[in-house]
Protein backbone atom coordinates (compact mmCIF):
# COMPACT_ATOMS: atom_id res chain seq x y z
CA UNK A 1 0.00 0.00 0.00
CA UNK A 2 1.30 3.20 -1.13
CA UNK A 3 2.04 5.73 1.53
CA UNK A 4 4.85 8.27 3.22
CA UNK A 5 6.59 5.99 6.28
CA UNK A 6 6.42 7.72 8.91
CA UNK A 7 9.51 8.10 11.29
CA UNK A 8 9.14 7.75 15.34
CA UNK A 9 10.38 10.40 17.47
CA UNK A 10 13.95 8.72 19.56
CA UNK A 11 13.02 8.23 23.12
CA UNK A 12 14.66 9.15 25.60
CA UNK A 13 13.34 6.72 27.95
CA UNK A 14 16.26 4.19 29.91
CA UNK A 15 16.00 0.96 28.12
CA UNK A 16 16.27 -1.61 30.75
CA UNK A 17 16.09 -5.78 30.48
CA UNK A 18 13.00 -5.63 31.38
CA UNK A 19 11.42 -3.55 28.47
CA UNK A 20 12.47 -6.49 25.99
CA UNK A 21 10.08 -9.81 25.98
CA UNK A 22 11.26 -12.86 26.85
CA UNK A 23 9.81 -16.66 26.42
CA UNK A 24 6.32 -16.82 27.14
CA UNK A 25 3.86 -19.56 27.76
CA UNK A 26 2.64 -19.54 24.24
CA UNK A 27 5.96 -20.07 22.77
CA UNK A 28 6.35 -16.68 21.88
CA UNK A 29 8.04 -14.02 23.96
CA UNK A 30 7.49 -12.57 27.36
CA UNK A 31 9.37 -9.59 29.65
CA UNK A 32 12.69 -10.31 30.63
CA UNK A 33 14.69 -11.58 28.18
CA UNK A 34 18.36 -10.20 29.03
CA UNK A 35 21.46 -7.81 28.69
CA UNK A 36 21.98 -8.56 24.74
CA UNK A 37 18.53 -7.73 23.46
CA UNK A 38 18.77 -4.38 25.86
CA UNK A 39 21.66 -3.48 24.37
CA UNK A 40 20.22 -3.79 20.96
CA UNK A 41 17.06 -1.98 21.88
CA UNK A 42 19.14 0.93 22.96
CA UNK A 43 21.18 1.18 19.69
CA UNK A 44 17.98 0.80 17.75
CA UNK A 45 16.47 3.28 19.51
CA UNK A 46 18.84 5.79 19.58
CA UNK A 47 22.29 4.88 17.52
CA UNK A 48 24.40 5.13 16.58
CA UNK A 49 25.27 5.79 20.38
CA UNK A 50 28.88 5.89 22.48
CA UNK A 51 29.17 2.74 24.40
CA UNK A 52 28.80 4.73 27.51
CA UNK A 53 25.49 6.19 26.50
CA UNK A 54 24.43 1.94 26.35
CA UNK A 55 25.03 1.72 29.70
CA UNK A 56 23.16 4.65 31.17
CA UNK A 57 20.27 3.36 29.03
CA UNK A 58 20.77 -0.07 30.24
CA UNK A 59 21.82 0.24 33.44
CA UNK A 60 24.57 -2.19 32.56
CA UNK A 61 27.78 -2.18 33.89
CA UNK A 62 30.72 -0.95 31.30
CA UNK A 63 32.50 -4.72 31.32
CA UNK A 64 28.28 -5.97 30.65
CA UNK A 65 28.61 -3.52 27.23
CA UNK A 66 31.74 -4.33 26.46
CA UNK A 67 31.27 -7.89 26.47
CA UNK A 68 27.84 -7.57 24.53
CA UNK A 69 28.11 -5.13 21.95
CA UNK A 70 31.45 -7.60 21.07
CA UNK A 71 29.18 -10.22 20.70
CA UNK A 72 26.96 -8.80 18.62
CA UNK A 73 29.25 -7.07 16.37
CA UNK A 74 30.61 -10.57 15.93
CA UNK A 75 27.25 -12.09 15.26
CA UNK A 76 26.62 -9.14 12.62
CA UNK A 77 23.91 -7.04 14.57
CA UNK A 78 26.19 -3.92 15.40
CA UNK A 79 28.89 -2.94 14.12
CA UNK A 80 31.33 0.08 14.84
CA UNK A 81 31.19 3.42 12.98
CA UNK A 82 34.26 5.69 12.26
CA UNK A 83 35.44 7.06 15.77
CA UNK A 84 34.15 10.72 16.21
CA UNK A 85 34.58 13.31 19.03
CA UNK A 86 31.47 13.48 21.12
CA UNK A 87 30.01 16.67 21.18
CA UNK A 88 31.72 19.70 20.93
CA UNK A 89 34.14 18.96 23.53
CA UNK A 90 37.80 17.98 22.47
CA UNK A 91 39.11 14.48 23.88
CA UNK A 92 39.26 11.22 23.44
CA UNK A 93 37.09 10.05 20.51
CA UNK A 94 34.12 7.98 20.74
CA UNK A 95 33.19 4.73 18.64
CA UNK A 96 29.62 4.92 17.99
CA UNK A 97 27.46 1.42 17.91
CA UNK A 98 24.62 1.27 15.53
CA UNK A 99 22.67 -1.49 14.04
CA UNK A 100 24.17 -3.28 11.53
CA UNK A 101 22.07 -3.24 8.26
CA UNK A 102 24.77 -4.73 5.81
CA UNK A 103 24.98 -8.40 7.07
CA UNK A 104 21.60 -9.47 7.69
CA UNK A 105 18.01 -9.42 5.92
CA UNK A 106 14.61 -10.76 6.88
CA UNK A 107 12.80 -12.44 3.76
CA UNK A 108 9.29 -12.23 4.14
CA UNK A 109 6.24 -13.29 1.43
CA UNK A 110 2.54 -11.58 1.98
CA UNK A 111 -0.45 -13.57 0.65
CA UNK A 112 -3.05 -11.05 -0.06
CA UNK A 113 -6.14 -11.16 -2.69
CA UNK A 114 -4.80 -11.43 -5.59
CA UNK A 115 -1.32 -10.49 -5.33
CA UNK A 116 1.44 -11.73 -2.91
CA UNK A 117 4.19 -9.58 -1.90
CA UNK A 118 8.07 -10.83 -1.73
CA UNK A 119 10.10 -8.75 1.01
CA UNK A 120 13.54 -7.59 1.86
CA UNK A 121 13.91 -5.73 5.15
CA UNK A 122 17.31 -5.66 7.27
CA UNK A 123 17.73 -5.30 10.97
CA UNK A 124 16.33 -1.60 11.05
CA UNK A 125 13.22 -2.81 9.83
CA UNK A 126 13.62 -0.87 6.62
CA UNK A 127 12.53 -2.01 3.39
CA UNK A 128 15.65 -3.01 1.29
CA UNK A 129 13.62 -4.55 -1.62
CA UNK A 130 9.77 -5.73 -2.35
CA UNK A 131 8.06 -7.27 -5.81
CA UNK A 132 4.66 -8.14 -6.09
CA UNK A 133 3.22 -10.84 -8.41
CA UNK A 134 -0.52 -12.29 -8.72
CA UNK A 135 -1.51 -15.28 -7.67
CA UNK A 136 -4.77 -17.65 -8.59
CA UNK A 137 -5.36 -18.29 -4.75
CA UNK A 138 -4.65 -22.08 -5.57
CA UNK A 139 -2.87 -23.27 -2.45
CA UNK A 140 -0.95 -25.61 -4.49
CA UNK A 141 0.18 -23.32 -7.36
CA UNK A 142 0.76 -20.38 -4.78
CA UNK A 143 3.16 -22.20 -2.65
CA UNK A 144 4.57 -24.02 -6.13
CA UNK A 145 4.78 -19.56 -7.18
CA UNK A 146 6.89 -18.75 -3.88
CA UNK A 147 9.28 -22.45 -4.91
CA UNK A 148 9.92 -20.79 -7.83
CA UNK A 149 9.72 -16.94 -7.62
CA UNK A 150 11.77 -16.66 -4.17
CA UNK A 151 15.17 -17.51 -5.54
CA UNK A 152 14.89 -15.21 -8.57
CA UNK A 153 14.10 -12.27 -6.00
CA UNK A 154 16.96 -13.39 -3.93
CA UNK A 155 19.36 -13.65 -6.61
CA UNK A 156 18.38 -10.01 -7.69
CA UNK A 157 18.45 -8.04 -4.55
CA UNK A 158 20.02 -9.71 -1.78
CA UNK A 159 23.55 -9.73 -3.38
CA UNK A 160 25.78 -11.23 -0.69
CA UNK A 161 24.00 -10.37 2.72
CA UNK A 162 22.71 -13.78 4.69
CA UNK A 163 19.28 -14.58 4.79
CA UNK A 164 17.69 -15.07 8.09
CA UNK A 165 14.79 -17.02 7.31
CA UNK A 166 11.32 -17.24 5.49
CA UNK A 167 8.60 -15.51 7.53
CA UNK A 168 5.13 -15.81 5.43
CA UNK A 169 1.74 -13.68 6.78
CA UNK A 170 -1.75 -13.38 5.65
CA UNK A 171 -4.98 -12.77 6.87
CA UNK A 172 -7.64 -14.64 8.59
CA UNK A 173 -7.31 -17.41 11.31
CA UNK A 174 -3.47 -18.50 11.17
CA UNK A 175 -1.82 -20.71 13.94
CA UNK A 176 2.19 -19.58 14.28
CA UNK A 177 3.00 -21.95 16.02
CA UNK A 178 2.15 -24.97 13.65
CA UNK A 179 2.71 -22.49 10.54
CA UNK A 180 -1.23 -23.38 9.65
CA UNK A 181 -3.88 -20.72 8.09
CA UNK A 182 -7.00 -22.30 9.98
CA UNK A 183 -8.99 -20.16 8.05
CA UNK A 184 -9.13 -17.30 5.31
CA UNK A 185 -12.20 -17.03 3.81
CA UNK A 186 -11.15 -14.83 1.01
CA UNK A 187 -8.91 -17.44 -0.63
CA UNK A 188 -10.93 -20.56 0.93
CA UNK A 189 -8.20 -22.36 2.81
CA UNK A 190 -9.06 -24.74 6.04
CA UNK A 191 -6.36 -26.18 8.06
CA UNK A 192 -4.00 -25.37 4.73
CA UNK A 193 0.03 -26.81 6.58
CA UNK A 194 1.46 -23.69 4.80
CA UNK A 195 4.62 -23.42 7.23
CA UNK A 196 5.71 -27.11 6.40
CA UNK A 197 5.16 -27.42 3.14
CA UNK A 198 6.86 -24.19 2.22
CA UNK A 199 9.95 -25.46 4.54
CA UNK A 200 10.10 -28.40 2.55
CA UNK A 201 9.85 -26.55 -0.67
CA UNK A 202 12.42 -23.79 0.17
CA UNK A 203 15.36 -25.44 2.56
CA UNK A 204 14.29 -23.28 4.93
CA UNK A 205 13.19 -22.65 8.80
CA UNK A 206 9.40 -20.40 7.72
CA UNK A 207 7.57 -18.46 10.39
CA UNK A 208 4.01 -18.05 9.63
CA UNK A 209 1.77 -15.38 11.34
CA UNK A 210 -1.41 -13.74 10.47
CA UNK A 211 -0.79 -10.31 9.17
CA UNK A 212 -2.60 -8.24 12.22
CA UNK A 213 -0.08 -10.31 14.66
CA UNK A 214 2.60 -9.31 12.53
CA UNK A 215 1.90 -5.78 11.94
CA UNK A 216 1.83 -5.47 15.71
CA UNK A 217 4.92 -7.22 16.46
CA UNK A 218 6.17 -4.52 13.47
CA UNK A 219 5.00 -1.54 15.63
CA UNK A 220 6.19 -3.06 18.69
CA UNK A 221 9.67 -3.00 17.15
CA UNK A 222 10.24 -0.25 14.95
CA UNK A 223 7.23 2.24 15.16
CA UNK A 224 6.31 4.58 17.97
CA UNK A 225 7.86 3.65 21.66
CA UNK A 226 4.21 3.79 22.71
CA UNK A 227 3.16 1.25 20.97
CA UNK A 228 5.25 -0.98 23.90
CA UNK A 229 2.47 0.06 26.25
CA UNK A 230 -0.58 -1.08 25.15
CA UNK A 231 -1.31 -1.61 21.26
CA UNK A 232 -4.29 -2.84 19.53
CA UNK A 233 -3.69 -3.07 15.59
CA UNK A 234 -6.76 -2.80 13.26
CA UNK A 235 -6.36 -4.22 9.67
CA UNK A 236 -8.77 -3.42 7.15
CA UNK A 237 -8.27 -4.91 3.56
CA UNK A 238 -9.15 -8.11 1.40
CA UNK A 239 -10.04 -9.29 5.19
CA UNK A 240 -10.83 -7.54 8.46
CA UNK A 241 -8.88 -8.33 11.61
CA UNK A 242 -7.15 -7.13 14.75
CA UNK A 243 -4.34 -7.65 17.19
CA UNK A 244 -3.79 -6.96 20.63
CA UNK A 245 -0.56 -5.98 22.65
CA UNK A 246 0.27 -5.28 25.74
CA UNK A 247 4.11 -4.32 28.13
CA UNK A 248 5.25 -5.32 24.32
CA UNK A 249 3.56 -9.22 24.18
CA UNK A 250 0.91 -9.91 21.27
CA UNK A 251 -1.53 -11.62 22.84
CA UNK A 252 -2.25 -14.50 20.45
CA UNK A 253 -4.77 -16.79 22.70
CA UNK A 254 -5.56 -20.67 22.90
CA UNK A 255 -6.19 -21.05 19.77
CA UNK A 256 -4.49 -18.35 18.13
CA UNK A 257 -7.32 -16.23 17.08
CA UNK A 258 -7.22 -13.23 19.58
CA UNK A 259 -7.99 -10.19 17.56
CA UNK A 260 -10.58 -12.16 14.99
CA UNK A 261 -13.03 -9.00 14.61
CA UNK A 262 -14.03 -9.91 11.03
CA UNK A 263 -17.52 -10.50 12.40
CA UNK A 264 -17.79 -7.62 15.03
CA UNK A 265 -21.56 -6.03 14.08
CA UNK A 266 -21.45 -2.57 12.72
CA UNK A 267 -23.88 -0.06 13.33
CA UNK A 268 -26.24 0.56 10.81
CA UNK A 269 -24.53 -1.94 8.34
CA UNK A 270 -26.69 -4.55 5.81
CA UNK A 271 -24.40 -6.76 3.85
CA UNK A 272 -25.12 -10.30 3.97
CA UNK A 273 -21.92 -12.24 4.97
CA UNK A 274 -21.33 -15.65 4.92
CA UNK A 275 -22.20 -16.81 8.17
CA UNK A 276 -25.73 -16.06 7.48
CA UNK A 277 -25.57 -12.77 9.65
CA UNK A 278 -25.73 -8.96 8.35
CA UNK A 279 -23.40 -6.01 8.75
CA UNK A 280 -20.28 -8.14 9.91
CA UNK A 281 -17.19 -6.02 9.74
CA UNK A 282 -15.49 -7.94 7.17
CA UNK A 283 -18.67 -8.19 4.70
CA UNK A 284 -18.76 -4.39 4.97
CA UNK A 285 -16.06 -3.17 5.24
CA UNK A 286 -13.60 -5.32 3.49
CA UNK A 287 -12.10 -4.22 0.03
CA UNK A 288 -13.57 -7.10 -1.83
CA UNK A 289 -17.12 -4.86 -0.59
CA UNK A 290 -15.83 -1.42 -1.49
CA UNK A 291 -14.35 -2.39 -4.94
CA UNK A 292 -18.54 -3.96 -5.70
CA UNK A 293 -19.58 -0.61 -5.00
CA UNK A 294 -16.77 1.36 -7.04
CA UNK A 295 -17.91 -0.71 -9.59
CA UNK A 296 -22.08 -0.56 -9.13
CA UNK A 297 -21.06 3.11 -8.68
CA UNK A 298 -18.75 3.39 -12.26
CA UNK A 299 -15.75 4.41 -10.47
CA UNK A 300 -14.04 1.67 -11.90
CA UNK A 301 -14.56 -0.56 -15.07
CA UNK A 302 -14.27 -3.92 -13.09
CA UNK A 303 -13.15 -4.99 -9.42
CA UNK A 304 -9.69 -4.66 -9.63
CA UNK A 305 -7.96 -3.76 -6.05
CA UNK A 306 -4.90 -2.37 -8.21
CA UNK A 307 -7.24 0.31 -9.72
CA UNK A 308 -9.00 1.21 -6.63
CA UNK A 309 -5.48 2.13 -5.02
CA UNK A 310 -3.83 4.16 -7.84
CA UNK A 311 -7.58 5.67 -8.05
CA UNK A 312 -7.44 6.88 -4.17
CA UNK A 313 -3.44 7.67 -4.66
CA UNK A 314 -4.08 10.08 -7.24
CA UNK A 315 -6.78 11.49 -5.53
CA UNK A 316 -9.80 10.76 -7.47
CA UNK A 317 -13.10 12.70 -6.42
CA UNK A 318 -15.07 9.49 -6.39
CA UNK A 319 -13.26 7.23 -5.35
CA UNK A 320 -11.57 9.34 -2.09
CA UNK A 321 -15.59 9.71 -1.27
CA UNK A 322 -15.57 6.16 -1.31
CA UNK A 323 -13.15 5.84 1.36
CA UNK A 324 -13.98 8.34 3.16
CA UNK A 325 -17.36 6.94 3.54
CA UNK A 326 -16.28 4.25 4.67
CA UNK A 327 -14.24 5.49 7.37
CA UNK A 328 -17.37 6.48 8.79
CA UNK A 329 -17.99 2.77 9.80
CA UNK A 330 -14.72 1.95 10.10
CA UNK A 331 -14.58 4.24 12.90
CA UNK A 332 -17.01 2.40 14.26
CA UNK A 333 -15.16 -0.88 15.33
CA UNK A 334 -12.57 1.73 15.81
CA UNK A 335 -14.33 3.24 18.99
CA UNK A 336 -15.55 -0.43 20.06
CA UNK A 337 -12.26 -1.49 20.32
CA UNK A 338 -11.01 2.21 22.31
CA UNK A 339 -14.09 1.54 24.64
CA UNK A 340 -13.33 -2.16 24.70
CA UNK A 341 -9.27 -1.72 25.57
CA UNK A 342 -8.41 2.01 25.78
CA UNK A 343 -5.14 1.08 24.56
CA UNK A 344 -2.01 3.36 24.33
CA UNK A 345 -1.90 3.30 20.83
CA UNK A 346 -4.18 2.25 18.20
CA UNK A 347 -2.61 2.11 14.43
CA UNK A 348 -5.29 1.75 11.68
CA UNK A 349 -4.11 -0.04 8.34
CA UNK A 350 -6.37 0.92 5.56
CA UNK A 351 -6.35 2.20 1.78
CA UNK A 352 -7.83 5.57 3.24
CA UNK A 353 -5.43 6.56 5.55
CA UNK A 354 -2.30 5.46 4.16
CA UNK A 355 -3.19 7.10 0.46
CA UNK A 356 -4.75 10.20 2.14
CA UNK A 357 -3.85 11.50 5.62
CA UNK A 358 -6.18 14.27 4.68
CA UNK A 359 -9.00 11.83 5.67
CA UNK A 360 -7.76 11.21 9.43
CA UNK A 361 -9.98 14.63 10.39
CA UNK A 362 -12.57 12.83 9.15
CA UNK A 363 -12.18 10.17 10.96
CA UNK A 364 -11.46 11.08 14.00
CA UNK A 365 -15.01 12.96 13.90
CA UNK A 366 -15.99 9.72 13.37
CA UNK A 367 -14.76 7.79 16.24
CA UNK A 368 -15.86 10.97 18.98
CA UNK A 369 -19.49 10.40 17.67
CA UNK A 370 -19.52 6.66 18.12
CA UNK A 371 -17.07 6.17 21.01
CA UNK A 372 -18.48 6.34 24.85
CA UNK A 373 -14.82 7.34 26.03
CA UNK A 374 -12.59 8.87 23.72
CA UNK A 375 -12.91 12.14 23.12
CA UNK A 376 -9.82 13.42 21.27
CA UNK A 377 -8.69 10.54 18.87
CA UNK A 378 -5.85 11.86 17.49
CA UNK A 379 -2.98 11.50 19.79
CA UNK A 380 -4.28 7.93 20.30
CA UNK A 381 -5.39 6.86 16.75
CA UNK A 382 -2.28 6.69 14.03
CA UNK A 383 -1.95 4.93 10.48
CA UNK A 384 0.70 2.82 9.84
CA UNK A 385 4.56 3.37 10.85
CA UNK A 386 5.27 1.55 7.48
CA UNK A 387 3.47 3.63 4.51
CA UNK A 388 4.02 1.49 1.28
CA UNK A 389 6.12 -0.90 2.62
CA UNK A 390 3.49 -2.15 5.05
CA UNK A 391 2.79 -5.61 3.70
CA UNK A 392 6.84 -6.22 3.05
CA UNK A 393 7.45 -5.50 6.80
CA UNK A 394 4.15 -7.23 8.10
CA UNK A 395 6.01 -10.38 6.43
CA UNK A 396 9.56 -10.60 7.60
CA UNK A 397 8.61 -9.41 11.00
CA UNK A 398 8.20 -12.63 12.76
CA UNK A 399 11.74 -13.73 11.93
CA UNK A 400 13.42 -9.72 12.89
CA UNK A 401 11.06 -10.30 16.18
CA UNK A 402 12.80 -13.08 17.05
CA UNK A 403 16.46 -11.74 16.37
CA UNK A 404 15.06 -8.96 18.28
CA UNK A 405 14.05 -10.51 21.20
CA UNK A 406 17.22 -13.00 21.24
CA UNK A 407 20.27 -11.71 18.91
CA UNK A 408 22.13 -15.15 20.49
CA UNK A 409 19.70 -16.83 17.78
CA UNK A 410 21.77 -15.73 14.85
CA UNK A 411 24.41 -18.82 15.73
CA UNK A 412 21.38 -21.13 15.16
CA UNK A 413 20.79 -19.16 11.63
CA UNK A 414 24.44 -19.64 10.93
CA UNK A 415 24.37 -23.64 11.44
CA UNK A 416 21.60 -23.88 8.98
CA UNK A 417 22.65 -26.07 5.96
CA UNK A 418 21.23 -23.36 3.49
CA UNK A 419 21.21 -19.57 5.48
CA UNK A 420 25.38 -20.67 6.60
CA UNK A 421 25.60 -20.33 2.98
CA UNK A 422 24.30 -16.59 2.17
CA UNK A 423 21.80 -15.37 -0.11
CA UNK A 424 23.16 -17.68 -2.67
CA UNK A 425 22.91 -20.75 -0.48
CA UNK A 426 18.77 -19.70 -1.07
CA UNK A 427 19.01 -19.35 -3.78
CA UNK A 428 20.11 -22.97 -4.58
CA UNK A 429 18.25 -24.15 -2.06
CA UNK A 430 14.33 -24.34 -3.12
CA UNK A 431 13.70 -28.44 -3.48
CA UNK A 432 12.39 -28.86 -7.49
CA UNK A 433 8.61 -30.73 -7.92
CA UNK A 434 4.81 -29.93 -7.01
CA UNK A 435 3.23 -29.89 -4.39
CA UNK A 436 0.76 -33.26 -4.14
CA UNK A 437 -2.85 -32.54 -3.88
CA UNK A 438 -3.03 -34.88 -0.69
CA UNK A 439 -0.87 -32.46 1.21
CA UNK A 440 -3.10 -29.61 0.49
CA UNK A 441 -6.37 -31.54 1.94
Amino acid sequence: MPGPRTSSPATNQPVASSDIPGPGRDGHRSRGTGSAAAVLRAVLDHGPVARSFIGSATGLSPAAVSRQTADLISLGVLRELPAAACGPRAGRPSVPIDVDTDTHLACGVHIAVPMLTFGLVDLRGRTVAREELPHSGDAAELINLIARGLPRFLQRHAGRRRVLGLGVVTGGHVDGRTGTVVEHEPLGWRNLQLGPLLAARTGLPVRVDSHAHALAEAEILFGEPRARSSLVHLFVGNVVDAAIATEGVVHRGLRSAAGGVAHLPVPGARQPCPCGERGCAQASLSDRALLVKAVERGILPRPDPMLLQQAVAAGEPAAVELVRRRLGDIAKVVATLLDMLDPELLVLTELGVLFQPALLPDLFEEIVAHSRSCRDPEPVVRPSSFGADVLAVAATAAVLNSVHRSPRTLDAFSRHPVLAAGAAGVAGGAVPGRIPEAALK
